[in-house]
């Protein structure tokens, strides 16, 4: 009797182990919400990079019915796919013989760190470099995500060996050295349009450029997640039914 006692115990403390261990799987696989988003920025981030910008930019049009996306101009110098919060620099056109006009830039880019994306505005500096290989290198040794330059780029090649990607209006060899002041860091800047302020995500992909104002970050990328999983949902159904215009009525999403 005191054997079946306690192979009956033994029993019911695995079942009770295999269903706990359930419940906490199950837990661990609910999708999460905006408040646990909101709770925990450094998951927001991670999750963002995971969406498209397309979607990121449909759920901002039909969330804060503002254009957030950057223009056709702003161009990857590879394919790439990166989020991250913005550092944010200005750079004003002003001839100089000061060797420490641009020291800010320098100094900005070591105050970000692992998923910064170095967001740079280069005052009517489409025919100017804003960054070259240094300033890339030293993005990619502090683990920066990218950068996107209202500007231009150079030392392309270093940039491709480092892996580093960057988003700009194009490549050129110029400098900005004596051309150029330091204008501020972590401030409010407009890139190539559009508004971006520190901490703000920068989310980017091979369809372009997309800021995601961190106050709404949470409810955007929920509905942002939303919209990726019914386009996906989409394409085997199209692909079966040869119909797009079926596809449309059953999930709603163009």
């Amino acid at each position: 009797m005191a054997t079946q006692r306690s192979l009956r115990l033994l029993f019911t403390i695995c079942v009770a182990a295999i269903a706990g261990a359930a419940g906490i799987a199950g837990w661990a696989d609910m999708p999460m919400t905006a408040a646990d988003y909101a709770a925990h920025p450094q998951q927001m981030v991670d999750a963002y990079r995971h969406v498209e910008a397309a979607s990121v930019s449909d759920a901002m049009e039909q969330l804060l019915h503002e254009k957030r996306y950057m223009s056709h101009r702003m161009q990857a110098i590879f394919p790439t796919k990166f989020a991250g919060t913005a550092v944010t620099v200005l750079l004003k056109r002003e001839e100089n013989n000061d060797p420490g006009a641009l020291t800010g830039m320098l100094k900005a880019i070591d105050s970000g760190g692992n998923g910064s994306v170095y967001v740079m505005t280069v005052q009517d500096g489409a025919d100017i470099a804003g960054m070259g290989g240094l300033m890339g290198t030293a993005m990619a040794a502090r683990g920066y995500a990218g950068a996107v330059v209202d500007g231009g780029v150079r030392d392309i090649p270093q940039l491709k060996r480092v892996q580093f990607p960057v988003y700009a209006l194009g490549p050129v060899p110029s400098t900005s050295v004596g051309h150029y002041r330091f204008a501020g860091a972590d401030i409010p800047i407009v890139c190539d349009g559009v508004k971006v302020d520190p901490g703000d995500i920068i989310v980017a992909d091979q369809d372009g450029v997309v800021v995601v104002p961190k106050a709404r970050a949470a409810e955007v990328l929920i509905k942002a997640q939303a919209l990726d999983n019914s386009e996906h949902s989409m394409y085997p159904f199209i692909e079966k039914y040869r119909s797009i215009v079926e596809a449309v009525q059953k999930f709603g999403r163009i």
